[in-house]
């Protein structure tokens, strides 16, 4: 008998419970299995928390260093700013299988309506941050945003993606978040009737009177959210999201939104920076987020019910990076027809 090898194991295995002890005792409470639970698509701050759950930060605090040290929630670090997300866990070990089983379980709950209350303030006054910086910036929007990258690096690959897939039947392409306008005239020699969608009245403004000078005619301007276009009942074939992601309160929601407001067989391009550490964008140009990692778009756009196309990734100067990613809603007429080819002949069967 190999003795330390079986100590090796023991001590392993007693880790191990350890591990899952940990884990059990901080699943042993309802604000925390509720703080999971919203943490399914977004990062809040320990402040928003707090106000979200209406507690003291300490207590936020504590319930947060109880989730961390059992592998539940990890930092995301914004700036000076500390934001609280769950983890990938790819459940190859017993514990990360406890904590997925876990995690899984919180996810099938409904979250009250207390707490979604407090979701809509935190959002609310995220939306309003961005709002007042383009409200004050509206003028400069553009040389701020080419601080980080000039337009035509990511609108052409954009457009390349968006040509690549387009379909004689793709009629209505809906833009969020336009900017000036520089994509619609893009957007409107492609598709017969284009939206663009935007929650700046100053931004939109800006974009209206560019696509008034170049007589574009097929363009309806919407003041909202992807919220409001959903209550409208508005359907697109084609949606395009250029570098707007970190600008909003939960991109995670925003892909959600777009899978409702896509028809089947629909296509959503977002061009989008990588993950970088350049504090001063959000002052300049007033970014929630620094970015994004490409495995959580992947992930969001999968959560969503999206199916990954193709991606391009650019390098900009000032050590930034874009990417540019394609998906697809599945056509579910496709699917289904496909589906009825595989069966069998009714006149063949039992010949």
């Amino acid at each position: 008998m190999n003795t330390q090898t079986t100590f090796s194991d023991k001590v392993h295995t007693q880790d191990a419970y350890s591990e899952l002890a940990q884990i059990f005792k901080a699943s042993g409470d309802a604000m925390r299995l509720e703080i999971l639970r919203i943490l399914e698509r977004d990062a809040y701050g320990v402040l928003e928390l707090a106000a979200i759950f209406d507690v003291g930060q300490s207590a936020m605090s504590h319930h947060l260093k109880v989730l961390a040290k059992a592998g539940l929630v990890e930092t995301q670090r914004e700036g000076n700013s500390i934001f609280y997300r769950r983890p990938v866990l790819l459940g190859e070990t017993p514990t990360d299988t406890a904590r997925l089983n876990l995690l899984e379980s919180v996810d099938l709950l409904s979250i009250t309506d207390t707490t979604q209350t407090g979701i809509a303030q935190v959002r609310e006054q995220r939306a309003l941050q961005s709002q007042a910086f383009f409200a004050r910036n509206a003028e400069h929007f553009k040389a701020h945003q080419e601080l980080i990258a000039e337009y035509g690096l990511y609108s052409k690959p954009a457009r390349e993606l968006l040509e690549n897939v387009q379909q004689s039947e793709m009629s209505v392409v809906l833009e969020i978040g336009p900017g000036e306008g520089a994509f619609l005239q893009d957007l409107s020699e492609m598709f017969n009737q284009v939206i663009a969608l935007d929650n700046s009245s100053e931004m939109l403004e800006q974009a209206r009177q560019l696509a008034q000078t170049q007589g574009l005619d097929n363009i309806e301007f919407l003041l909202g959210t992807t919220t409001d276009a959903l209550q409208r009942n508005i359907k697109v074939d084609a949606i395009v999201i250029n570098m707007v992601l970190h600008h909003v309160p939960s991109p995670a929601s925003l892909i959600s939104d777009c899978t409702q407001l896509l028809n089947s067989g629909g296509v959503l391009v977002i061009s989008e920076l990588s993950r970088h550490n350049q504090t001063w964008a959000r002052e300049s140009c007033g970014d929630l987020w620094l970015g994004f990692d490409s495995k959580e778009i992947s992930q969001w756009a999968d959560e969503a019910g999206l199916q990954e196309g193709e991606s391009l990734y650019i390098g900009v100067r000032n050590g930034f990076q874009i990417q540019v990613r394609q998906f697809a809603l599945p056509d579910l007429n496709q699917e289904t027809l496909a589906a009825v080819d595989l069966l069998p002949d009714a006149n063949t069967v039992g010949s």
